[in-house]
Formats: structure tokens, sequence, C-alpha cells
């Protein structure tokens, strides 16, 4: 059992940066492949960043690469977004998502969901 608790959203300015934490329980967490999904009012919920435990590869949606940077620490049991360079667009609950295998997060069906942290750019 994973339970995952997400930080760091507020309202920002269009060009600022901010990063979100995740929390994880669970004695095992080091052993779970983790990625942040986002969902926009009125929109489908999409993959926004995964990272591997394994071997910490790095996977990333079009819309943010080369402006988000995901991490994690398994010594603190905490996975990382860092968000450079915001959008407007990128205005979205955000979700931390866990799941032993990376296939299931890039499938958006991961067996762990946290509650979500607001993001809001302003322009």
């Amino acid at each position: 059992q994973v339970q995952l608790v997400e930080s760091g959203g507020g309202l920002v300015q269009a060009g600022d940066s901010l990063r979100l934490s995740c929390a994880a329980s669970g004695r095992t967490f080091n052993t779970y492949d983790m990625g942040w999904f986002r969902q926009a009012p009125g929109k489908e919920r999409e993959f926004v960043a995964a990272i591997r435990w394994s071997n910490g590869n790095t996977y990333y949606a079009d819309s943010v690469k080369g402006r988000f940077t995901i991490s994690r620490d398994n010594e603190k049991n905490t996975v990382y977004l860092q968000m450079n360079s915001l959008k407007p667009e990128d205005t979205a609950g955000y979700y931390c998502a866990a799941d032993p295998f990376l296939l299931a997060i890039q499938r958006m069906s991961p067996s762990y969901w946290g509650q979500g942290t607001q993001v809001t750019v302003s322009s």
C-alpha cells in the first residue's frame, strides 16, 4: 500500500517557476515507478512526466519537455516536479501517481493516485 500527498502548488505568473513535491508512505517506495499527471477544468487528465525507480530514466510529455524536470529522493520517499517557464496553459490540478510498472503509468492506470495540488499560472 502506498499513500501519496502532493504539495507545492499555488498561483504564479507566466514565466515563473514552481516545484511540486509528492511524499509517499510505504516501505517499498523505491521499487515504484512514479509519475505526474495534470487535469485542467473541462479537460481530460493527461500525462506530464514519469521516472523509473530502477535506473532513474525520465519521460516527459512534449508539452513540458525542456521546461519541467522530474526527480526523486528515495531516502526521503519523495518525488519532485520542477516546473520552469510556466505558461497559462500549464494551469491545472497536478496529481502524483505510483505503480510498480512504468507501463501502467504511461497508460494512465497507475495503482495509486494522490489527491492533487492546484497550479494556476496567470498571464
